[in-house]
């Protein structure tokens, strides 16, 4: 018999939020990238877009190498820009397991770092909720 794998669904990835009417916002994503739910986010300073946070500055995005938001759907913007739905703001709790990171988010530090910069937002990671 063969063995069936789900995708994450938003209940694995949002554990607790006070009101999706506060804590969720509509943004645009950065074209370029498939989006996976729960991906951290970053906001780029001079555009106002949204991309993956990376782990350190990157020229052209500055700004989005801080953790601001989490995609709670995934967005396929590989063609261009895409809109996105994003828990922005918090209190909320999300899934530490079920968060996506850059590919520069590689090492236990950095995605503690990640960890506490959501946190400064109130959206708060868990290992379990």
């Amino acid at each position: 018999m063969p063995t069936l794998t789900m995708a994450p669904t938003l209940g694995d990835l949002v554990k607790y939020e006070l009101n999706g009417n506060y804590n969720r916002e509509t943004v645009t994503l950065k074209a370029g990238t498939s989006y996976l739910l729960g991906a951290v986010l970053g906001r780029i300073t001079a555009s106002g877009k949204y991309r993956l946070s990376p782990a350190s500055p990157v020229t052209g995005d500055e700004g989005a190498e801080t953790a601001v938001a989490v995609l709670i759907e995934a967005v396929d913007a590989t063609a261009g820009d895409a809109a996105g739905l994003v828990i922005a703001r918090g209190p909320a709790i999300v899934s530490k397991a079920a968060l996506v990171f850059d590919a520069s988010v590689d090492q236990p530090a950095e995605k503690a770092a990640k960890h506490a910069e959501l946190a400064a937002v109130g959206i708060v990671p868990r290992e379990t909720a």
